[in-house]
Formats: C-alpha cells, sequence, structure tokens
C-alpha cells in the first residue's frame, strides 16, 4: 500500500468525494459517484462498474484484503478525521470507492420469457427505492423502471439501504411515458396499486408477463397510471392506516406474484 496518508480534511480530493456524497447535481454532472464498504465495492466491480479511486483507512476497519481486481494496485490511504469526514454511513469497514456511473436506458433491459417488472413513479425516499431493490433482488424481479424520479439512483441512501442491491438489479430511469410505451411493445400486463382499486391482489393473476406500478406514499399513483394500467389492485387495509409503505407494497405484490409463479428455495437461474 502507499505509505503517503492523506491527513487534511481540505485535501482536494476529500471535499471532492464529499462533494459527490452531497450533490445529486455533482453526481449527475460529473458522472461519478461514491460506494461504500467492501461487500458494495465488490458487488459493483463484478457488475461492471468502473473503480476510479479506492480509499482506505486502517484506523477504522480491517482493510488487509482489498477487494479483487482492483484498477490500480496502490490505493489512497486517509486518516480516520478525513474518512469519517468522507464517509455518508456509520460503522464503515474502512473502504470508500469512487467509481463510474452507468447509462440506465429502458432499451437496454432484458426480459425472461415470463418477466416481472416493478415501475415506481416518483418515489422520493431514498431508503424506500433501496428497500424496494432489496426486494427485486430476493423475488428475482426482471427489472426495476424508475420514473420521473425524484432523486438520483446514486444517492449514497440508496446504496446504503439497497446493501448493494442497486449494483444486482436491471434498472431504467424514464419518464411515465417511455416506461408505458415499453411495457405495450413488450406485451406485458400493466397493474397499478391503488388504495381504492376493487379488484384484490390475492385474486390476480401475477403469473403472467406483467409489470407492477407503484406510487409515492402522499399522493399514490398519478391519472396518468391510473388512466392506463390494464388493472388496478389493491392491498386490502383491516386497520386504521389506510395506507401501506411503498416499499411493503412493493414487497407483499412481488412475493404473490412469486408464489403465484410456483417459485421455491430450490429454483436457480431465475434471472436466466
Amino acid at each position: 500500500m502507499n505509505n503517503v496518508i492523506i491527513t487534511s480534511v481540505n485535501n482536494p480530493r476529500v471535499k471532492a468525494v464529499g462533494d459527490l456524497q452531497t450533490g445529486s447535481r455533482t453526481r449527475r454532472r460529473q458522472g461519478r459517484f461514491v460506494i461504500e464498504g467492501r461487500r458494495e465495492i465488490t458487488m459493483a466491480m463484478e457488475a461492471g462498474y468502473t473503480i476510479e479511486t479506492l480509499f482506505c483507512c486502517a484506523d477504522v476497519g480491517d482493510v488487509s484484503a482489498l477487494p479483487a481486481r482492483l484498477p490500480t494496485p496502490v490505493p489512497t490511504m486517509v486518516s480516520q478525521t478525513v474518512f469519517e469526514r468522507m464517509a455518508y454511513r456509520e460503522h464503515s469497514d474502512g473502504l470508500l470507492a469512487v467509481a463510474h456511473a452507468k447509462t440506465h436506458s429502458i432499451a437496454d433491459l432484458h426480459l425472461s420469457a415470463n418477466p416481472l417488472v416493478i415501475v415506481m413513479e416518483a418515489v422520493e425516499k431514498p431508503g424506500n427505492l433501496g428497500a424496494i431493490l432489496r426486494t427485486a433482488d430476493a423475488a428475482a424481479i426482471d427489472a426495476i423502471i424508475v420514473c420521473e424520479p425524484v432523486t438520483d439512483i446514486y444517492n449514497p441512501n440508496i446504496i446504503r439501504s439497497s446493501l448493494g442491491c442497486l449494483f444486482t438489479q436491471q434498472i431504467a430511469v424514464c419518464t411515465s411515458r417511455q416506461a408505458l410505451e415499453w411495457l405495450h411493445a413488450n406485451n406485458l400486463h400493466v397493474y397499478a396499486a391503488e388504495l381504492q382499486a376493487s379488484q384484490k391482489y390475492c385474486e390476480t393473476n401475477l403469473a403472467v408477463p406483467c409489470a407492477i406500478v407503484v406510487g409515492a406514499e402522499d399522493d399514490g399513483l398519478s391519472p396518468f397510471w391510473l388512466r392506463y394500467a390494464d388493472t388496478r389492485i389493491k392491498i386490502p387495509m383491516r386497520g386504521r392506516v389506510d395506507s401501506l409503505n411503498v416499499s411493503v407494497t412493493t414487497a407483499v405484490l412481488s412475493f404473490e406474484a412469486m408464489r403465484q409463479r410456483g417459485m421455491t428455495d430450490e429454483d436457480e437461474g431465475i434471472k436466466g
């Protein structure tokens, strides 16, 4: 490892990482973002992301076993004070990387023979988007389509809350109109999750090639999706609260689809 250690929080490279952590405009303009943690960095590299710089802090975690196939054999060492200034999350393992973002065109998505797609419209909270990515990974969802995004998908809280599943999923970012046209072109039945719908999710055929569309908690889906969806479905509410968190709703619907499709613990290669 490099014996030179960055100890100043005013170092330009340290400030540049801080700008990427806090600024969505900076991330979009530069096409770069920050990944924290050995697991997440490794998952990103396995998914084909290019790591530009790796920062290590031996005083924070064990950095003796670096992720394999790094682009440079000499990571940049930093002091604990500097690392804590750059890091977004607490209890980090001492590894932080700057990576190049990918484009996420809907035209690049690939579907299985019987696809299941999740469409998220204007989901505001990064933690919810991260949780939905974890559900998508667990339920073998073909793809996630983020429509009218309120936050960019490389928000550090999305990476943290997804546990790196941001890098395991096919993700597209586009407008709702573009998403609908793509769904129709691929012959997917469009189900809109709506509290006032008359059809219950458990009485709905989710085993067909389909897309499940969910919206933000406060406003739900826009009139666009309610108008053009093939079917509106609901999760019945029996308590005093009239809605579920969007990530919970997505999990319920995704695993009902998984159940209907007969997937078991022994299934392998679901994503082809």
